[in-house]
């Protein structure tokens, strides 16, 4: 597996999103979500991506189940920042909350350092340089090795860049999801931080798995209330993903594989996660690191999904607006 630099942080290059095995993307087989955790070491996909509020730690324990014989292995990313309550979701950027979580995670997670502890969200109602202070304090304690902002702007990865050096920024980033091209790469790239997109598979809908509402309905999937998924926003997406699929098959992979290896391709700096539980789909995503675009390639995927191609919000409305816009 080859390697990118995440600020001084070294990581396998497509990492592992790991939220799908606790929540969201409908019931996942534990035994399946073990085996998966183990076969991505065992091919180099090192990378493993968790949070505190993922199946409310259960997911951090079942990382913490695999750390105990092979932490050695693994760079390990965490998040704190977001909570639920009574069905809610908020965000705790406090100062005085950033410790307390810390130190659940690594009992959930069976370690004594967490790699790249990020803050899942920015408080609006905190001063990023007072919750990134305190996040160095953890540095500085020698719990937290490298620290991370997840869905920041350039502006707000700035400010907390001059408190502690930020390795790396979390944002959604995929051929259907472009805003992170807007500012926060050039940001990332001028100071040296490391990029890590999430869903960087539009939630699988680039795969080609999905090709009608029907195909997402099952229980507890999030995907059924976002408006990309739904109506008419579906059926002009599906109309992208079709294309998309003729130009894979004339580059011989999978849709997802061209779409990991467009990532790849915008930025040195680029690590991306895409999550799942299950071996076939974990084999087949490590594949794209080794698939090379050139300009021409990368020209036609840049233009197939323009932005002003895709149907409907990444969010519904709530959720659109706990992202940082500063």
């Amino acid at each position: 597996m080859k390697t990118v630099k995440l600020g001084d942080l070294t990581v396998s290059a497509i990492g592992l999103g790991c939220m799908g095995m606790s929540q969201a993307y409908g019931k996942a087989d534990p035994e399946e979500s073990h085996r998966t955790l183990h076969r991505a070491l065992d091919i180099g996909v090192s990378f493993l991506d968790t949070a505190n509020v993922y199946g409310r730690g259960h997911n951090e324990e079942l990382i913490g189940r695999v750390l105990k014989d092979r932490r050695q292995e693994i760079q390990l990313a965490t998040k704190f920042g977001i909570v639920v309550e009574n069905g809610k979701m908020g965000i705790d950027g406090n100062p005085a909350s950033v410790s307390k979580r810390c130190e659940e995670s690594l009992l959930r997670l069976n370690t004594d350092v967490i790699d790249l502890y990020y803050l899942h969200r920015r408080d609006p109602k905190v001063p990023i340089e007072d919750t990134v202070g305190a996040m160095s304090d953890l540095v500085n304690a020698g719990k937290v090795r490298y620290l991370g902002l997840s869905e920041v702007s350039a502006k707000t990865l700035q400010r907390a860049h001059k408190v502690h050096p930020i390795s790396a920024v979390q944002s959604e980033y995929s051929l259907w999801t472009r805003d992170p091209e807007d500012h926060v790469l050039a940001a990332c790239a001028e100071l040296g931080v490391g990029f890590v997109p999430f869903s960087p598979m539009g939630r699988a809908i680039l795969t080609g798995e999905i090709t009608d509402n029907n195909s997402i309905a099952g229980e507890g999937d999030m995907r059924s209330t976002m408006p990309r998924f739904q109506g008419d926003n579906l059926t002009q997406n599906l109309e992208l993903v079709e294309k998309l699929g003729v130009l894979a098959s004339e580059k011989g992979c999978a849709r997802g594989q061209l779409g990991l290896a467009w990532l790849l391709a915008k930025g040195q700096f680029i690590a991306p996660i895409p999550g799942t539980k299950r071996v076939k789909y974990l084999e087949e995503n490590a594949a794209a690191a080794d698939i090379s675009l050139n300009d021409d390639e990368i020209a036609a995927l840049d233009e197939l999904f323009d932005p002003e191609n895709i149907a409907g919000d990444r969010y519904t409305s709530s959720g659109m607006q706990s992202l940082d816009r500063d």
